[in-house]
């Protein structure tokens, strides 16, 4: 199948893209890696008016440290993040994210931005910005704003951007030292069925003293799991928290179920997936710990 013909236009500048935008109304889409764009379009899965391509505008291929954490431009790519030797410390979840996405060929053109924009429920990049409390700059007509990543996703591949309105970079505060994702997939370098962050700080007696936990796959967006933080900060890391976890996944409203997966078999892979990340987590964040 092809596309429905749509106009294309590649504008020169941030403000030329956004006036783009808002002159179609909300028939237009935007186009940065097209790693997910391309597919929808050749499915006919969304028909747009025109296509408004971002991809050779200055400026916004960057990614480098800025006060405790890290921003990240619209252009930068996966493989740009899979191989970047001098990220700030503590954000080697970063690389490891990147290197679970697709294949070669999607992470040399898809991007960070790009997948924040798409709003896939079970995207690696969501998941990890949602664990992080990460901020996107969104470009307008008016000017920019921040906004939480949290407030950005709308459900069900949405975001809560206007028509005329650019994401043009993220900020990721930085991780704590035990930050690690975990999923598992259909097929090798596809979305995953389920994923789950945490990210843990233990203080020198190993009692956990900052707790994160999300999860991606069980929702119309990626989720995170406060009480289930709540219960676990103050505790020393044991089996009482695979009980803990065991609870926080079974009051999850339920899993959508697909052609992939049931409902049941997603809150069981949730559990799992979650168990899975804190152990990672809890060894990192133990090797993390000073020497007394």
């Amino acid at each position: 199948m092809k596309p429905v013909r749509f106009a294309y236009h590649q504008p020169t500048s941030v403000g030329e893209a956004i006036a783009l935008l808002g002159s179609f109304g909300g028939t237009a889409r935007v186009l940065a890696g097209g790693q997910s764009l391309i597919p929808q379009l050749n499915r006919r899965a969304v028909r747009p008016e025109a296509v408004v391509d971002i991809g050779r505008l200055p400026g916004l291929r960057h990614f480098g440290g800025e006060g405790e954490g890290l921003r990240i431009g619209a252009l930068a790519t996966h493989h740009d993040l899979e191989t970047a030797d001098r990220l700030p410390p503590g954000f080697a979840v970063v690389p490891e994210t990147a290197r679970l996405i697709g294949h070669p060929p999607v992470r040399s053109r898809g991007t960070l931005v790009g997948s924040l924009a798409h709003a896939d429920p079970r995207a690696e990049w969501c998941l990890l910005a949602v664990l992080l409390d990460a901020v996107v700059t969104v470009r307008g007509a008016y000017g920019a704003r921040s906004l939480p990543v949290q407030d950005l996703f709308a459900g069900g591949g949405r975001t809560v951007l206007a028509h005329d309105e650019l994401l043009t970079a993220v900020f990721l505060p930085r991780p704590e030292p035990g930050a690690a994702l975990s999923e598992t997939a259909f097929q090798e370098g596809g979305l995953p069925l389920v994923a789950a962050g945490a990210a843990v700080r233990l203080g020198p007696d190993g009692i956990a003293v900052s707790v994160r936990a999300a999860l991606a796959g069980t929702a119309d967006r990626p989720v995170r799991l406060p009480a289930l933080e709540r219960a676990l900060c103050g505790t020393r890391p044991d089996g009482g928290w695979q009980d803990r976890v065991g609870d926080a996944v079974a009051e999850l409203p339920e899993p959508p179920s697909d052609e992939l997966a049931d409902s049941s078999y997603r809150r069981r892979a949730a559990q799992a997936m979650l168990l899975r990340a804190f152990e990672r987590s809890v060894s990192r964040a133990r090797d993390a710990v000073p020497a007394s």
